[in-house]
């Protein structure tokens, strides 16, 4: 196996940013911004799953001259990982909500049901030369969490949404903040609700020959 390489995190969530440093990786941060609303897709798996490879691509594209001044060898080899979450909920797929008044309704729906969290996690391994990018390995996973919602009362919602913390979160909760309160219980892995399955990010770094622990 190779040592660890360099990982271009293309997302600006700060959530998955901590996870990362939580596990000892350093990422660098590639916003890709990519329009979300251009992929219409039904299944939750499968939109997650093409987001998080339209987002990765999409920062590739700009490789290797965005990562100017980062201080990574060329020609050389890097990771590039992009996710994406949504919530699937009685027949809906919910991204992030558009305003205080969705995300309140939303909680009027979720509370005492339960959802299917799924995160699209798509990493691709390149060879950077001074003048392309080439990929080496891809691996696209979307693993599924069920989130079991707790009952809260209108005026608990109201007040959650109040504090604005819903408004960024797929699913109008983080699980890592005051969100938490609201969640009775998962099924499955607890990072893949704040955006980024670790167990499944050792396996994708694996298959591409990386390190996790060096």
């Amino acid at each position: 196996m190779s040592a660890m390489r360099p990982l271009i995190l293309a997302s600006a969530s700060p959530a998955r940013r901590r996870l990362l440093e939580s596990a000892g990786l350093t990422p660098i941060i590639l916003v890709s911004d990519f329009d979300e609303s251009s992929i219409i897709e039904n299944d939750p798996e499968q939109l997650v799953r093409v987001l998080a490879q339209k987002k990765a691509e999409a920062v590739i594209s700009k490789l290797p001259g965005a990562i100017q001044g980062k201080q990574i060898s060329i020609p050389g080899e890097i990771l590039v990982l992009a996710c994406d979450s949504v919530l699937a909920l009685g027949g809906q797929i919910h991204g992030k909500p558009r305003d205080a008044n969705d995300a309140i309704g939303r909680w009027k729906m979720m509370r005492n049901e339960t959802g299917d969290l799924w995160t699209g996690h798509a990493l691709y391994l390149l060879e950077l030369s001074s003048t392309s990018a080439r990929i080496l390995k891809s691996s696209v996973q979307a693993p599924r969490t069920k989130v079991h919602f707790a009952n809260p009362s209108d005026s608990e919602i109201q007040a959650y949404v109040r504090t604005g913390e819903p408004l960024n979160c797929a699913g109008a909760f983080a699980l890592e903040g005051r969100g938490g309160l609201l969640v009775r219980g998962l099924d499955g892995c607890h990072s893949n609700v704040i955006g980024l399955s670790l167990p499944v990010l050792r396996e994708m770094m694996i298959e591409m020959g990386s390190e996790v622990f060096v």
